[in-house]
């Protein structure tokens, strides 16, 4: 008999209640994906693909203020099923179209609340709903998630803490590759994270539509030894200054509950993303699909693109008749920079005004003059901001910037998920748009979903990104920088910050404040603008490194960053990656690898019709020794053609490939 349904059996055997057990399924268009709903004490949830058990009975619930379980002997009224087949439009994303297709199954129980439940071929999501008159008090959620096997599994534990807060932190951590026995006791992991099925299945943990709620953690499974059980910081009841600078607002107590929210309303989805082979990872449409769509009725003014960024490479520019530094001129240095190579954006990151207050400008900067000038030269500012300063005077600060002529602000220090906080990115999304600004958050948890219902929310950190590489010799990023492709980036797009020209082998990399490098060679950095999805995507290093390195330069500016068209080619989790984007009637095509050399084959019979120009930034013979060495060829190709390319170790490629006429 197959293990996965013997466990049912089993596990309904054992159940209390069972005679009034019931179990509703529900298959994916496709019929590889089956759904099971079980009824009965408790509220169980399975999933199958094919022949392997992605998910083994686990239980669900809601437990009220009030004592009541919503999942404990629960009794159905009804159930409806439906399916949808549609296609979404997604402007500000990899992709300008998403096919949306799904069985769904709703389930009303008695005391006004329910399930509904989504088979894609590509995945399952639950969620639940209630229908209660006034408020209520949620003050548990019970999300588990076992597995029939110790499986593999990517850990992406909390590691930086805020003063010692398990709840607090800013979202970014390397992945613990270790068998879900492992998993450390009484640890938090963030999502998404992945799961080793075996023979290439992978399943991913993910949650989207996070509204009014916090965001989920997840612990070691409180019922199987190979599971996991989401678990939810508790809504603050005391905060103060606290942290870096004084620039967050810490919770120093918590109340007995997770949320006080509408009684009637859809919670947040809880999802499993499934794969049969890895590539499949690297262009899965999951959160998009389970969002709200886009609340801005003109999104015209929305201008997703690249931005010049001053904090990485420390100000650090060379070869002037000024101080560098926190000052008007460092910055029309940076806004000539950005206008001479068609970068849209020019970032004034912290030190431009004081950290907790946002309307009192430092003496060595002219922002006004900054926006002018930047205006004239076809270059937008954006400002930064700690999420403490933005909030003390949130309507005050917008008037006044937008006012002024300001595109967007970056908010960081948020470094929180719980229900206060959520509630607190929606509404500064909410109101950014309403005076036509662009936020991109940091120090924030990974996107789950708003970034299509408000996408002037153009991008998210909630990765290890490159900054990491200026104080953390210790980490192996290229090895990351191939893994957060298939795990972090389900959840959507992330400010990685690429663009290092100091590149250095593993032997030679060291950190540096002034001076930043990156592990692994210039072509991988290139490859990243491609790869890494961002619609407001950094250049981190300095005009001055860019100008003394203009061909590479000038090829990063070409590259979009947003998509019409997105294809995975292939990849590996933690080896390598290659993927396609199509920009109207162009190609961008980029490869990464860990620190093992390697050779890809490239097959474009996804090209049209017709002879094509590729234009190739490939890893140089020696850049095994000095990482910097690429060498750019310009190929003529068409779809019949294959493209082999080696990557060296910490290697990788990009290739922008235009129709000839």
């Amino acid at each position: 008999m197959n293990k996965f349904f013997l466990r049912i059996i089993i596990f309904m055997a054992l159940w209390p209640g069972v005679g009034n057990a019931q179990i509703l399924h529900l298959k994916s268009p496709n019929g590889k994906i089956d759904l099971a709903l079980e009824t009965g004490a408790k509220i169980s949830w399975s999933v199958k693909h094919e022949n392997t058990a992605v998910i083994v009975p686990s239980t669900i619930s809601l437990r009220l203020g009030n004592g009541v379980v919503l999942g404990n002997n629960a009794k159905i009224i009804n159930t409806k099923k439906s399916s949808v087949n549609t296609v979404i439009n997604t402007p500000v994303y990899k992709k300008k179209s998403v096919v949306d297709e799904y069985n769904q199954l709703t389930v009303n129980f008695k005391g006004d609340f329910g399930l509904i439940l989504r088979a894609y071929n590509d995945g399952v999501a639950y969620r639940f709903f209630t229908k209660k008159k006034g408020e209520i008090t949620i003050e548990s959620e019970e999300a588990n998630f076992n597995f029939d096997k110790d499986h593999k599994a990517f850990i992406p534990y909390v590691r930086d803490l805020r003063e010692n807060n398990l709840y607090i932190s800013a979202f970014e951590s390397t992945y613990d590759e270790i068998r879900l026995s492992k998993f450390v006791k009484d640890s938090l992991a963030i999502s998404p994270l992945l799961v080793d099925l075996g023979n290439g299945k992978k399943a991913a943990i993910v949650e989207a539509e996070l509204v009014d709620y916090p965001g989920m953690f997840l612990t070691k499974g409180k019922q199987e030894q190979h599971g996991l059980s989401g678990t939810f910081a508790h809504y603050p009841k005391a905060e103060r200054l606290g942290g870096f600078n004084k620039m967050n607002y810490m919770v120093s107590d918590r109340e007995a509950y997770i949320a006080k929210t509408s009684g009637t309303r859809n919670f947040p989805w809880r999802a499993v993303i499934i794969s049969e082979h890895d590539k499949d990872l690297l262009n899965n449409d999951m959160v998009q699909k389970l969002s709200t769509p886009s609340q801005i009725a003109d999104i015209n003014w929305i201008k997703p693109g690249k931005v010049a960024w001053d904090w990485w490479n420390d100000w650090n520019i060379s070869g002037v008749d000024f101080k560098a530094g926190i000052n008007t001129e460092t910055y029309k240095y940076y806004i000539d920079f950005a206008s001479r190579n068609h970068i849209d954006y020019v970032v004034l990151d912290e030190g431009w005004s004081e950290e907790t207050d946002l309307l009192k400008i430092s003496p060595n900067m002219n922002v006004k003059e900054l926006i002018s000038y930047g205006k004239q030269r076809n270059v937008g500012i954006m400002l930064w901001a700690s999420w403490y300063a933005i909030n003390r005077d949130l309507d005050g600060t917008f008037t006044q910037y937008s006012r002024m002529g300001i595109k967007g602000f970056k908010i960081d220090f948020i470094d929180r998920d719980d229900q206060k906080m959520v509630s607190s990115v929606y509404n500064i999304a909410r109101k950014a748009a309403n005076y036509k600004l662009l936020i991109d958050y940091h120090g924030v948890y990974k996107p789950t979903g708003i970034q299509r219902t408000y996408p002037n929310v153009v991008n998210f950190e909630g990765v290890k990104g490159l900054e990491n590489a200026k104080w953390t010799p210790n980490d192996d990023m290229p090895h990351y920088e191939t893994t957060i492709p298939f795990i972090r980036m389900l959840a959507g797009p992330m400010d990685y910050t690429p663009g290092a020209m100091r590149n250095a082998t593993k032997a030679d990399f060291r950190p540096s404040n002034s001076m930043p490098m990156s592990q692994g060679t210039r072509c991988h950095q290139l490859g990243m603008y491609v790869v890494y999805e961002a619609p407001l995507q950094m250049m981190a290093d300095s005009p001055t490194a860019y100008m003394k390195e203009q061909e590479s330069t000038s090829f990063i500016s070409k590259i979009p960053t947003t998509f019409d068209e997105t294809i995975a080619l292939d990849g590996k989790v933690g080896e390598y990656v290659t993927v396609a984007r199509k920009k109207e009637n162009k190609w961008y095509i980029g490869g990464l690898s860990n620190w093992s050399a390697r050779t890809t084959t490239i097959d474009l019979s996804f090209l049209g019709k017709g002879k094509y120009s590729a234009e190739l930034f490939k890893d140089g013979v020696n850049a095994n020794k000095d990482a910097t060495d690429y060498k750019r060829e310009i190929v003529k190709v068409t779809s019949a053609d294959k493209l082999t390319i080696h990557m060296a170790n910490g290697g990788g490629f990009a290739i922008i490939i235009n129709p000839e006429e």
